[in-house]
């Protein structure tokens, strides 16, 4: 009997999910619009940021089974309510490329990415990822694939699926810490094995 809760199912969906993503996310307008560096940059922190959410989920040895299953089970449903919006609402984009406008695709990802971490591990972990999240958000309106209201709704749905699958990791093992100076900042983390 195949045991779906373990950690290899979720680096299989994962992977899975994202490739579906990669192909449904794919122009198929005649002329190839032009793609700036915000963009590019926005396209990697799409795929970086999820699997480095994931792979966090490892490191600090919380895939079993937890972690990475739920982190799965939440960008599932991110990606499966943004794509049925998308094709159900048929809203065009602002560089008309396609139809595909409502809502962001990248930014209910990342936004997921960034709250799952928010969630499980604390908010004081999560300020990176939420700075990436952002970053991608802006992206995809200063490219014109989306306006702010695409983008508010991505945003919505990715941290919305967080409270229905995520919950608190127990971190007694792990620390993050600030302290300044004298005109100096001092940023740590420790973890205990």
């Amino acid at each position: 009997m195949l045991n779906y809760s373990s950690p290899k199912w979720a680096l299989i969906i994962g992977f899975w999910l994202i490739s579906c993503q990669v192909l449904l996310a794919q122009d198929t307008s005649e002329t190839p619009p032009e793609v700036g560096t915000t963009q590019k940059i926005g396209d990697v922190i799409l795929f970086s940021l999820p699997a480095a959410t994931l792979a966090s989920t490892f490191i600090v040895e919380d895939a079993k089974p937890n972690g990475a299953w739920q982190f799965t089970k939440g960008l599932l449903l991110t990606v499966g309510v943004t794509y049925g919006l998308k094709f159900g609402i048929n809203k065009p984009r602002p560089d008309m490329s396609n139809d595909n406008s409502f809502p962001s695709g990248h930014t209910s990802t990342v936004f997921h990415s960034a709250g799952f971490v928010h969630r499980r591990y604390g908010f004081k972990y999560s300020m990176p990822a939420y700075a990436l999240a952002g970053f991608t958000a802006a992206s995809r309106i200063d490219s014109e694939k989306h306006d702010i209201l695409d983008v508010i709704a991505g945003a919505a749905i990715g941290l919305g699926s967080n409270l229905l699958f995520t919950t608190e990791y127990q971190q007694e093992h792990m620390q993050l810490s600030f302290s300044s100076g004298d005109g100096s900042y001092l940023l740590g983390y420790t973890y205990s094995f």
